[in-house]
């Protein structure tokens, strides 16, 4: 416990200067920036005395490194929601509601209660997008990159911090060296977003994207977030700037350090190779074929404009981005259930994106046949192999609880919200009274970190009709989807605390 504390403290020390850069833009835009010096200071100060008042510590161990990773995840968006506190923010002057904004900004859910965007100020709209883009690559894998001090025990904290069963051991010679390849990959596809969107702007091909919106639909972009900064997430855009965010996104989706080896060590071959990557992709462009022939079959869009469309909601959608260039909750039974069903997939392990993630799928399917197949030959030996590799037993295990944990957590995420709804009042729970279909689609877009879900809460609406049941719920719901749900379950078990 007192290492694990002493951890947390040395991170929050850290996580204080990221409330510098608003600040400094609050200042540059004639903005008040004592709320983010106020609560970069309180963070600092709540982190240093945790370090003293733990003092000297053993190093850190896989019991701990759970512990770290929740505490991390808690206390971020705890203390991300005060700035809008402080801020006098007319609609997020209610704790549930910053703490709701805080949590979807670094879980890069996307998930809003903003109804105004304009109404907010480039101070703390800024605020949001850097919260989506911190929280996206992981604020524990920022540490390992630059903080040394974490180098003994710093393998547990990546595990726990990396979306997916990633083996970590395959990633660099030291942990230190992975967080940074990490890191700077994800500065480099960032860098690359904002200076293509900007380009347009100032190409004159989309005259809205001036610096500060490449900058916010980039950060989004490659978080996988789903932050915008208007409140018609990408439909003001124009078709060529849609395009273009439509490949960043897929480009995003890919693993980290896979983009890594191809784009530093050309490894051209091995990325061929790899099973996610190829099943990744073929889903793209599978997903996006089916969503733009039901747009054509329904009549909802035809032409170039359909192919847009349907490309740009599922590459959205699948890679839990959550952006938007129509209101995809006004579309057809068969164009929500699809979108629903991408909700469940996501990208790859090692991305930003949420959900399920593709490897996952691929170890179930293997997984499954290989059951099958025995279950005629019970004597045979079938490995389960992705990638040419054994996957084993203990991976097998841990798809397979975290499988289990997923559906379990959202059919208990879809209960609370359906009953909140049937016992809340007309601004509660119920958002318009969409039934157990939006209770669902709600959990499943907070859960696998997608955010915007159907109905009142779709990409035209937002989550602000909600009541602050709800709100919490769903809050927990999008920490629940960042840490994989595994870390806060073994937490939850009294074999750990009495360990």
């Amino acid at each position: 416990m007192r290492t694990a504390l002493g951890v947390v403290g040395t991170l929050l020390a850290w996580y204080a200067l990221a409330f510098v850069p608003p600040a400094a833009v609050a200042i540059a835009v004639g903005e008040p920036p004592w709320p983010f010096l106020v609560t970069g200071s309180a963070v600092a100060l709540t982190g240093l005395a945790l370090r003293r008042l733990t003092g000297p510590r053993p190093p850190l161990g896989v019991r701990e490194g759970f512990l770290v990773v929740i505490a991390v995840w808690l206390l971020a968006p705890a203390f991300g929601g005060v700035p809008f506190l402080l801020g006098d923010v007319p609609q997020l002057d209610r704790p549930a509601d910053a703490w709701f904004e805080a949590m979807s900004g670094f879980t890069a859910t996307g998930a809003t209660v903003v109804t105004d965007l304009d109404a907010l100020g480039t101070h703390m709209l800024f605020w949001r997008q850097f919260s989506h883009w911190l929280g996206g690559a992981g604020i524990i894998v920022l540490a390992l990159a630059v903080l040394p001090r974490l180098r003994i025990g710093g393998r547990e904290l990546l595990r726990s911090e990396l979306p997916g069963p990633v083996e970590i051991e395959t990633l660099g010679e030291t942990v230190r060296g992975t967080a940074r390849r990490l890191w700077k990959v994800y500065l480099a596809v960032t860098a690359a977003g904002v200076l293509a969107l900007a380009a347009l702007g100032w190409a004159g091909l989309d005259r809205r994207m001036g610096l500060f919106d490449a900058f916010s639909y980039a950060t989004s972009a490659v978080s996988l977030g789903g932050f915008a900064p208007h409140d018609d997430s990408a439909r003001g855009l124009a078709p060529v700037t849609q395009w273009v965010l439509c490949g960043l996104m897929a480009v995003a989706g890919v693993n980290l350090l896979q983009l890594y080896r191809l784009a530093a060590l050309r490894q051209v071959r091995a990325a061929a190779r790899d099973e996610e990557l190829r099943t990744y992709a073929v889903l793209l462009v599978v997903a996006s074929g089916v969503v733009t022939a039901e747009l054509w079959a329904a009549g909802d869009a035809g032409g170039a404009g359909a192919l847009r469309h349907g490309a740009f909601q599922a590459v959205s959608v699948m890679t839990t981005t959550g952006f938007a260039t129509v209101d995809w909750a006004v579309w057809g039974t068969v164009a929500t259930l699809t979108l629903l069903a991408l909700m469940f997939v996501g990208a790859c392990a090692g991305s930003a994106s949420g959900s399920v993630k593709v490897v996952r799928h691929l170890v179930l399917l293997r997984f499954t046949r290989r059951e099958l197949e025995q279950a005629v030959h019970p004597d045979a030996v079938l490995p389960v192999r992705v990638s040419g590799r054994v996957i084993g037993a203990r991976v097998l295990r841990s798809v397979l609880l975290f499988a289990l944990l997923y559906l379990l957590v959202l059919a208990v995420g879809t209960f609370c919200l359906t009953l909140d709804a049937g016992t809340g009042t007309a601004t509660g729970a119920g958002a318009g009274g969409g039934g157990v279909f939006t209770a669902l689609g709600a959990a499943a877009a907070c859960l696998g970190n997608v955010g915007p879900a159907f109905g009142e809460l779709g990409p035209s609406g937002s989550y602000a009709p909600l009541g602050a049941v709800s709100k919490v719920v769903l809050g927990a719901l999008m920490l629940l989807g960042r840490i994989e749900i595994v870390p806060l379950a073994v937490l939850l078990r009294r074999g750990y605390w009495r360990a």
